[in-house]
C-alpha cells in the first residue's frame, strides 16, 4: 500500500456533488481516505470562468500510478469532462499530486504533480489533511511546501 495525495476540484454545475460522488468512487480503489474541507477559489491563468470548489484527498493505494491515474481520468469522463483546450471550465479535475516517494516522468504520467507546489489551491486543502506528507523531489513536507507558497502570497 502506497500513501497517495490527489487535489479535487470542479466549476461546472453542481460542484460539490462532482468532488463528492468523485470520492465516493475512489473508495473501491483507495483505503483509509482522508477528504479535506471543500473551498472557492477563483480560476487561476485562464480566460474568465466560474469559481472552484477545491479539495484534497489522501488515502493508501494498491493501485499502480497508471492504473490510478487512469481511474481519475474515468471518473472525469463519466461526470462529463471535455477538454476543448486547456483550461477549459470542467464539471470535475481530478489530479494525482503524489504517489509515495515515487518520481515519475513518462509521456501522461508525472509524478509529483509539475505545479503543485505553486497552487495555493491544492497546498491549502493537502496540508489540512496530510501535513506531514513529503514531497520527494524536495524532501519538503506538504506543510512546509504550504507555508512557503504563503510566504509568496502574503495577501491570499
Amino acid at each position: 500500500m502506497v500513501p497517495v495525495a490527489i487535489a479535487l476540484g470542479s466549476n461546472l454545475g453542481d460542484r460539490r456533488l462532482h468532488l463528492t460522488t468523485a470520492v465516493d468512487a475512489l473508495g473501491a480503489w483507495l483505503q483509509d481516505i482522508r477528504v479535506s474541507e471543500f473551498i472557492e477559489t477563483p480560476p487561476e491563468g485562464v480566460a474568465p470562468q466560474p469559481p472552484f470548489l477545491n479539495g484534497a484527498l489522501v488515502a493508501t493505494s494498491a493501485a499502480s500510478p497508471s492504473a490510478l491515474l487512469a481511474t481519475l481520468l474515468a471518473l472525469e469522463r463519466q461526470a462529463g469532462r471535455e477538454r476543448p483546450y486547456p483550461g477549459a471550465p470542467r464539471p470535475l479535475d481530478l489530479d494525482l499530486i503524489l504517489f509515495g516517494s515515487a518520481v515519475i516522468d513518462e509521456p501522461g504520467l508525472v509524478v509529483p504533480h509539475p505545479r503543485f507546489r505553486d497552487r495555493g489551491f491544492v497546498l491549502e486543502p493537502l496540508a489540512s489533511v496530510a501535513p506531514d506528507m513529503i514531497d520527494p523531489v524536495t524532501g519538503k513536507t506538504v506543510g512546509e511546501l504550504y507555508q512557503s507558497w504563503r510566504g509568496r502570497h502574503p495577501c491570499v
